[in-house]
C-alpha cells in the first residue's frame, strides 16, 4: 500500500503541475480500466478551482472530455480484440477477468442503458466500456450515453474539491461507502425506465 500511495502522490504532483491537461489525462486513464480513481482525480481537479488555478466548468469539461476519450478506447479493446483475447490477456492490460465477467452481466440485464447509469457508480463505471464493445454497441449511442452519464459525476466530485479545499483527498473514502446508496437509486431509475418503455409499446 505504501508503494501504491507513493505512486499516487507522484500522479497528483503531475496533474497538479499540467492543470486541466493533467486532469483530462488522469480521467483518461481511469477510463482505460488503469487504477487512478476518479474520486482522487476530479476532487483534485476542484481543489485547484479553489486555489484559482483552474475554472470550475474548465475542470469539469476536461475530466468529461478525457473520460470519454478514455471509454472509447476501452470500447474498441472490446469491440476488436473480443471476449476471448481479454479473457486470456486482459490481465496484462489491468482488465481481469472478475471486471469482465461483472460488467458483461450489467450489459446483459439493463441493456445499453447500463452505460448510461454505470458511469455513476464507483469502480463499475471503468469498465463498462468493454462489454459495450463486445457486444457491438451502436458508437454514437455509446458516445452519448458516455457523456450524459459522465457530466453529473464530473460535476459532483470536483464541487465536492472545491467545497472541501485542502481537505479533498478525504472525499475517497466517503464514495466508497455511498456505493449501495446510488446503486439502489439508478436501479430504481432502471425500472421507471423499463416500465415507461413496456407502457409506450403496449399503447
Amino acid at each position: 500500500m505504501h508503494i501504491i500511495d507513493a505512486i499516487l502522490m507522484k500522479v497528483i504532483v503531475i496533474i497538479s503541475s499540467l492543470g486541466y491537461w493533467g486532469v483530462g489525462l488522469g480521467m483518461l486513464i481511469e477510463s482505460c480500466n488503469i487504477p487512478l480513481p476518479s474520486e482522487v482525480i476530479l476532487p483534485l481537479g476542484g481543489y485547484l478551482v479553489s486555489t484559482g488555478q483552474l475554472t470550475f466548468w474548465g475542470a469539469v469539461a476536461a475530466g468529461t472530455i478525457g473520460g470519454t476519450i478514455g471509454s472509447v478506447i476501452s470500447y474498441y479493446i472490446g469491440l476488436l480484440a473480443g471476449r476471448p483475447f481479454l479473457f486470456k490477456y486482459g490481465r496484462y492490460l489491468g482488465i481481469g477477468e472478475s471486471k469482465i465477467i461483472k460488467g458483461e452481466q450489467y450489459f446483459a440485464r439493463y441493456g445499453e442503458i447500463t452505460v448510461l447509469f454505470t458511469r455513476l457508480l464507483p469502480v463499475v463505471r471503468t469498465f463498462i466500456s468493454l462489454p459495450a464493445g463486445m457486444a457491438g454497441m451502436n458508437f454514437s449511442r455509446f458516445v452519448i450515453y458516455t457523456i450524459i452519464g459522465s457530466i453529473p459525476w464530473s460535476i459532483a466530485l470536483v464541487y465536492a474539491g472545491f467545497i472541501l479545499g485542502q481537505n479533498w483527498q478525504a472525499l475517497k473514502p466517503w464514495f466508497h461507502r455511498m456505493d449501495l446508496v446510488v446503486i439502489v437509486l439508478l436501479l430504481g431509475l432502471v425500472v421507471f425506465y423499463w416500465q415507461k418503455k413496456k407502457l409506450k409499446q403496449l399503447s
